[in-house]
Formats: C-alpha cells, sequence, structure tokens
C-alpha cells in the first residue's frame, strides 16, 4: 500500500513536470488572470475547485514556479497566485525544505529540484507506455526508417512520451516530455477519436483550435466531423496540420476491451513522404500498436489478464 501510494504520488509530480512545455509554449499570450484559469484546467482540477488541504496547495504553487520555465522570483509568483503573501511564502518554503524546489538566495529566484526530476523519473518507468513500447518502437523505427511517435491523452492535451528519429532526422516540435495540441495532431486526434464518448465534449472544449498553418482545424465543428471519420477507419493523418511540412499517420493503442491507452505514429515529411506513402505503412504500424496495448494491459491489470486465460476455453484436438 505504501509503495502504492508513493507511486500514485510520483505520477503526479511526472504531470507537474511534464506540463512546463505546455504553460511556456502558451503562456506568452495570456493575461494573468487568464493564465491562472488556464493553470487550473492544465493540472486537471475542476473550475472552481478549491485544492485538497495544503498538499493540494502546495502542488499547485508547484505549476506555477513550473509554469515559468525558468528561475522565478517571489513577486513575479505572487503576482498570479491565489494565495496571500504570508501562505504563498510559507508553501514555497515547505516545497525547498522538501527539495521540490531549490532557492538561490543571491538571485532571489525559485526553480524545480532534483527531488521532483527524481520523482519523475521513477514516474514514468511505472505509469507511462514508454517502458513497454521501447522495444516495439525500436524495432518500427528501424524497418520503417521514420520518426516514430508514442504518446498519451494528458488533460485533453497530448503528451509525447517517447520518440525514435528518422535515419534522416527532421527538426519538429515533438519531442519526448513536451506536451502538443490535441486538435491538430495525428496523434491526438486518434485519441480523440477513441476516447470514451462521455469524455469527448469535454475534451473537444478544451481545445484552443489556434491555427498553425493553412490546414489547421479551427472549429469544433470541423473537428467532430473528421472525429467521426477517424473513428470509421481507425487511424488519422496528421497532413501538415500543426507544422508545415511534417505530415503522419497515426493508430490508438487500446487494451482488450477497447480501452484508450494511448496512440503512436509515423512521422515524415512533405519532401520525401506523401499521406499515401504513409497510409501503405499501416500494415506494418498496425499490429505494433495492437501488440503494444496487449502487454501494456498485461502490465497494469495482471491478475485480471491471468483470470482471462484460465477462464479461456480449452482448444479442441485435432
Amino acid at each position: 500500500m505504501i509503495l502504492l501510494a508513493v507511486e500514485n504520488l510520483s505520477f503526479i509530480i511526472w504531470n507537474k513536470v511534464l506540463h512546463i512545455e505546455k504553460y511556456s509554449a502558451t503562456r506568452y499570450a495570456l493575461s494573468t488572470s487568464d493564465f491562472r484559469n488556464f493553470d487550473t484546467q492544465g493540472a486537471g482540477v475542476a473550475e472552481g475547485a478549491q485544492p485538497d488541504g495544503t498538499v493540494g496547495k502546495a502542488l499547485e504553487v508547484l505549476d506555477l514556479v513550473a509554469g515559468f520555465a525558468r528561475p522565478v522570483r517571489f513577486s513575479e509568483v505572487l503576482a498570479i497566485s491565489p494565495y496571500p503573501k504570508a501562505t504563498l511564502y510559507r508553501l514555497l518554503q515547505t516545497l525547498v525544505s522538501q527539495g521540490m524546489l531549490t532557492h538561490d538566495p543571491g538571485a532571489q529566484a525559485y526553480a524545480l529540484g532534483l527531488r521532483l526530476v527524481r520523482l519523475a523519473h521513477v514516474a514514468w518507468q511505472h505509469s507511462s507506455l514508454a517502458p513497454i513500447a521501447r522495444p516495439h518502437m525500436d524495432a518500427l523505427s528501424a524497418q520503417v526508417g521514420e520518426t516514430v511517435h508514442l504518446a498519451q491523452l494528458d488533460n485533453a492535451q497530448v503528451l509525447y512520451v517517447d520518440k525514435r528519429n528518422a535515419r534522416d532526422p527532421v527538426a519538429m516540435y515533438a519531442q519526448a516530455g513536451k506536451v502538443g495540441p490535441a486538435y491538430c495532431t495525428g496523434v491526438g486526434k486518434v485519441m480523440l477519436a477513441f476516447a470514451a464518448p462521455d469524455r469527448l465534449p469535454g475534451l473537444i472544449a478544451r481545445q484552443s483550435f489556434h491555427r498553425f498553418t493553412d490546414t489547421t482545424l479551427t472549429n469544433p465543428r470541423a473537428l467532430e466531423a473528421e472525429l467521426r471519420q477517424i473513428r470509421a477507419q481507425g487511424f488519422a493523418f496528421d497532413n501538415e496540420e500543426h507544422e508545415a511540412g511534417i505530415i503522419c499517420v497515426a493508430l490508438p493503442i487500446l487494451g482488450q476491451a477497447g480501452g484508450l491507452l494511448g496512440a503512436m505514429s509515423i512521422t515524415s515529411t512533405t519532401r520525401r513522404m506523401s499521406l499515401g506513402g504513409l497510409a501503405a505503412l499501416l500494415p506494418v504500424l498496425q499490429p505494433v500498436a495492437a501488440t503494444i496495448g496487449q502487454e501494456a494491459e498485461s502490465w497494469r491489470f495482471p491478475q485480471s489478464a491471468g483470470r482471462a486465460r484460465r477462464t479461456a476455453p480449452a482448444a479442441k484436438e485435432g
């Protein structure tokens, strides 16, 4: 029970670390009040909800510091914090004493602590698809020679949990640990399409629909229409919707009961590949995604998997 509690706390903190990319990519366009609301939603806290006691408040302050993606002074955190000066100072001191933050007296600035990084690494090993998918991604990348991404859905956004570069690497936004938009990426759209139906309206409502390129979907109606098509065909394309010149084909990673676990994609450039060429790689990608889903479910629910094997009907001889 103690180990489980530690792993659960590590997973929460891991998400705090990985939210840095999301905050730093969007904060420049937000006012103070907008940022505070964005931060609450990004952290997975229901709008208007209060943090759970001192621990919840401390984690919220940790989010605020992480959101700057650089060492930050007390006055800057205070400007966007919902807490009075004395309360905020006490919470920051607690985080520093526990190694979750560091404080540089000379610069009078706070930054993320090494204990946070260590816990994030443990959580990554125990809570993401990456360790399970690693050998399969290696083999797939070697076979197709293109970039392979592994992603999971995190608070309506895409969390890239692992990546294999192409033989001829190309600079692109998606990197392991980064958080990106769901409405204009292949892995994001395929995860939205295969998310539980009762979750989908809330997930769509939290998309920004910022136009990145000429092919970006910029409204819920257009996205909903494409998600229906993706669900019917079983895969999604990114047709230069997030980055000009970058295209991909993506598949969901599903458990045995059809529950969404994540997604993976093969990504290339318009210089060396077409959408048709990527579609031709689906017979290679499909068994890999299916295998990762099966292994992930067995790893996460070994007792359930064992019961399923024991209760399966025996094969008839002959």
